[in-house]
């Protein structure tokens, strides 16, 4: 965290925590944060404390979102573990690939709650996983408000080429 305080200072940085589950964890962490700040400052060493978001990869973080989004500067969305949790399946158990749904609608209403939430809060919300690069979703992404797909490079010029050809003037 020193280092990325003090990187901060250089560049245009942000910071993202896995996992969280609770109001409390963030809490927790932005103490260690401004805790590390205090040491920086005492030390004389140049420092910014970065935005600080979320991922938001299970059902339990979704539906606190409301919450979350008031403590940190945005959301990304973890679809592979999300849509794993949401489904309860394994997916590194192949004999269930076949139960295995990330456009089931439940995942996509987790999405869809994520999203209002950030934007109800001020906070941008995106989308990485292998959902972001899907091209079968990338324009019910755009409809439901998505701020940001992340993709692998090799899937970038297919993604902005969808993004472009989306109309969004229908958002229903």
């Amino acid at each position: 965290l020193r280092a990325l305080l003090r990187a901060a200072v250089y560049g245009n940085l942000s910071i993202m925590y896995p996992m969280i589950t609770a109001v409390k964890e963030v809490l927790e962490i932005k103490n260690i944060i401004l805790q590390t700040a205090d040491e920086l400052e005492a030390q004389g060493i140049p420092y910014k404390i970065p935005e600080q978001g979320i991922m938001i990869e299970t059902p339990a973080s979704v539906m606190i979102s409301d919450e979350l989004a008031k403590e940190v500067s945005f959301f990304s969305i973890g679809t592979n573990d999300l849509s794993q949790y949401v489904m309860a399946i394994d997916r590194q158990n192949q004999d269930l690939d076949d139960f295995f749904d990330t456009y089931h609608l439940a995942v996509m209403k987790m999405i869809e709650i994520t999203v209002e939430n950030a934007h109800k809060n001020g906070i941008w919300a995106g989308i990485c996983g292998e959902l972001a690069a899907d091209l079968k979703v990338t324009e019910k992404l755009l409809k439901i408000g998505v701020d940001e797909l992340s993709v692998s490079p090799g899937r970038l010029l297919s993604v902005r080429k969808k993004i472009r050809e989306t109309d969004l003037s229908n958002k229903g």
